[in-house]
């Protein structure tokens, strides 16, 4: 994971946590891979884009402010499904699994469709 993030701190009674932001971005991401109809996650560097390297951190952003967390997800929506009603989808899926992963309050997750995926079947008629 090459995009330099940061670690989260939480301070704990019993010592300090440290969360790296790739951690909470690789959930984030498999999360949003489990809702159906989500193909891919959108973005990342061009030379993973040309080596189809799968990276569960791309497409996905974490900003850090007080004791809560914002996410941006990136993500390719396969034709034919309700887009409003996935992205709605990916927005708890993605919460509930950073929220209970990490312990961490997640305020808001935004969610931009990069894409459409088309069948093989539908580009060839």
């Amino acid at each position: 994971m090459s995009e330099n993030r940061e670690y989260i701190t939480c301070e704990h009674e019993k010592g300090t946590i440290y969360i790296s932001e790739d951690v909470l971005a690789m959930t984030a991401g498999a999360a949003a891979l489990e809702v159906e109809g989500v193909v891919s996650l959108a973005g990342g560097n061009f030379s993973e884009q040309l080596i189809g390297k799968k990276n569960l951190a791309r497409g996905v952003e974490i900003q850090r402010v007080g004791d809560t967390l914002t996410l941006n997800v990136s993500i390719v929506v396969k034709f034919g499904n309700q887009i409003p009603a996935i992205a709605k989808e990916v927005q708890d899926v993605v919460a509930d699994h950073v929220e209970g992963s990490s312990g961490l309050q997640v305020k808001e997750v935004n969610v931009r469709v990069s894409g459409i995926a088309f069948d093989k079947k539908q580009n060839n008629t």
